[in-house]
């Protein structure tokens, strides 16, 4: 597979990519992990999903992501929300040049896996205050046998065969590792399912945003898989709403003291 440039999708990651459900940030919430005020770094911020959600919460947000494309989609929905407050960094995880020390909590939400991960936990250490949190979340389809996802994950092998899809059931327990082996201590995990609802034309765009699809294979090869989804979906799949089902998982651990 070629190099992943989520940049690529930009226009579709930021229309059709579902973002962590609001019961997601009622668990942060409600334990503790974060609280209103809180100075919040949300690492690979991509379209500023997971940072909207925490800033209309009462947090102080900056974004950080590598791609200009994604920062720009993400400004321009926060626009459409009333522009909350959020600031948007261009920079690395595992280099992010910001002063250490200087928040409460990072997040880093579906893009765990694309970090330099030892390096990018070690960054996370190094900006938090002490006893400053670290949460690391996905949410993730799950191809359940005979379902839209597992049907759509065959298409999209046929198409780029060098992909690697997921494999972890949606729970990521080598995380874990990374956490304990950067200087975080009080480790809690915590995960819940849940259903999401697409259309045929929303579920095409999500899956273009994918790193399979959209952000790796040539632009004519997109649209041809896109085409040929299109009719699996109105052969196999024919009725709307399309019910996908997901799964958050999240891990939060305690930067020891210095």
């Amino acid at each position: 597979m070629t190099a992943v440039d989520f940049g690529r999708v930009a226009y579709d990651y930021a229309r059709y990519r579902a973002g962590f459900p609001d019961a997601f940030f009622d668990r942060l919430l409600a334990a503790g992990y974060v609280t209103p005020g809180d100075r919040v770094l949300d690492l690979g911020t991509g379209t500023g999903a997971l940072a909207r959600g925490l800033a209309r919460r009462g947090c102080r947000v900056t974004g950080l992501d590598r791609s200009a494309a994604l920062l720009a989609e993400a400004r321009r929905l926060d626009r459409e929300a009333g522009d909350i407050g959020i600031g948007y960094v261009e920079g690395l995880a595992e280099d992010t040049g910001l002063p250490g020390a200087a928040f409460d909590v990072v997040t880093a939400g579906q893009c765990w896996h694309w970090f330099d991960r030892p390096r990018a936990a070690r960054e996370a250490h190094r900006v938090l205050r002490p006893a400053g949190r670290l949460v690391i979340a996905q949410f993730d389809s799950l191809p359940l046998p005979g379902s839209v996802m597992e049907a759509t994950v065959r298409l999209i092998a046929a198409y780029n065969p060098g992909w690697q899809p997921g494999r972890t059931a949606g729970l990521h327990p080598e995380w874990l590792i990374d956490m304990a082996t950067s200087g975080f201590e009080g480790i809690e995990t915590f995960s819940f399912d849940l259903t999401v609802r697409y259309g045929h034309e929303a579920w095409r765009g999500r899956v273009r945003a994918s790193a399979g699809v959209g952000a790796s294979l040539p632009p004519d090869a997109v649209a041809r898989f896109d085409a040929e989804l299109a009719a699996l979906l109105a052969t196999d799949f024919p009725d709307e709403p399309l019910d996908i089902p997901h799964r958050v998982w999240a891990a939060v651990g305690v930067a020891t003291r210095r």
